[in-house]
């Protein structure tokens, strides 16, 4: 079956999800150019009960959602944390990214940390200083994305950006 290209322009919302904060990151792809959108955190008022954390973190997701249409999530693979009390309070905070996504019809895409540094570092072990620097060469930005969340969801964007699963719409979870 032929796949139909990618559209002309398309915004790629990318997710590092976390319950204290959650780092966005949305931009365009111009054929070959990448232009920043927005960027920033969602930070939950960190005395609020974990359940109320996870609801503001889907409100905020599902009105950028609303206020820029991306065509695409993506969000970082959860990796395992000595704690499994942390792993499973992460995972439920990419599961409401997840599904206010899914809720909108997005396609959804997941990379790991260590593929989005590839992606714009060049190797799977940039330190968040790296990362940070790479993103506002990338995009052009006159300062390096702060905080370090929102330059890791910006890198999980051009990760996916530069990928063949962009290309082909083949690596949907």
């Amino acid at each position: 079956m032929k796949q139909e290209p990618p559209q002309s322009t398309s915004v790629i919302l990318g997710i590092d999800p976390g319950t204290k904060i959650s780092g966005y990151g949305l931009i365009r792809v111009q054929g070959h150019a990448f232009v920043p959108v927005d960027y920033g955190c969602i930070r939950p008022p960190s005395q609020a009960k974990l359940s109320e954390r996870y609801l503001i973190i889907y409100d905020s997701i599902e009105q950028l959602i609303e206020r820029y249409r991306p065509t695409a999530l993506v969000v970082e693979t959860q990796y395992v944390h000595k704690n499994v009390q942390s792993a499973i309070k992460l995972g439920m905070a990419r599961g409401v990214a997840i599904v206010a996504a899914k809720k909108r019809g997005l396609p959804i895409f997941e990379y790991a940390p260590t593929q989005a540094k590839r992606a714009v570092v060049g190797t799977g072990k940039a330190s968040k200083y790296q990362v940070q620097g790479m993103v506002q060469r990338l995009l052009n930005l006159a300062d390096p994305p702060q905080p370090e969340d929102a330059a890791d969801a910006l890198a999980l964007a051009l990760c996916h950006a530069q990928s063949a699963s962009f290309r082909l719409l083949d690596n949907e979870i």
